[in-house]
């Protein structure tokens, strides 16, 4: 009989990084070109199976802006993982790391958190290297660190399935 889960896992990053793209890619398989300002948060269900797991994604999508920041500590309780995304075209969408990592482990200092770099797509526009964006693994404690293009769909799956085994790890040691 398989187990059941249900993960609550956010997305965090600046606005505009791509964290709504990213999850309407991965649940509806399909590209949002323009995608509205998230207000606050909102949230997507996703069932995915991992070995002998039944598990229900409950994607929690943060709002970048931060004028909505104050709201976000309130929804991270009960968070098993977190996806901290960054745009590889803008690097100014760095420097608040810090921020987000203390948002998402406000309530759990050991969190699994898994480095995003968006936007693959625009390989003529990248502006962070890899080496670059690996420094930031190390000290923040983030667990590994994946480039995505939600236009192609490139790496999505392995996203979701990163942080769903580093949880699940977690939870049956």
């Amino acid at each position: 009989m398989p187990k059941k889960f249900i993960l609550k896992i956010l997305t965090a990053g600046e606005g505009g990084v791509g964290k709504t793209t990213l999850l309407h890619r991965y649940v509806t398989n399909s590209f949002v070109q323009d995608t509205k300002m998230t207000i606050g948060v909102e949230f997507f269900l996703q069932e995915i199976e991992m070995g002998d797991a039944n598990c229900t994604l409950q994607l929690w999508d943060f709002g970048g802006q931060e004028r909505f920041r104050f709201l976000l500590e309130n929804y991270v309780l009960g968070a098993k993982g977190a996806l901290l995304m960054f745009d590889l075209t803008r690097p100014m969408t760095l420097d608040n790391l810090g921020e987000w990592v203390s948002i998402c482990r406000k309530h759990d200092p050991n969190l699994p958190i898994l480095f995003v770099g968006t936007k693959l797509d625009l390989v003529d526009e990248i502006m962070v290297d890899d080496d670059y964006a690996r420094s930031f693994l190390e000290q923040y404690n983030l667990f590994d660190y994946v480039k995505v293009s939600s236009k192609t769909g490139e790496n999505v799956e392995l996203v979701f399935k990163k942080i769903t085994e580093k949880i699940l790890e977690r939870l049956n040691p």
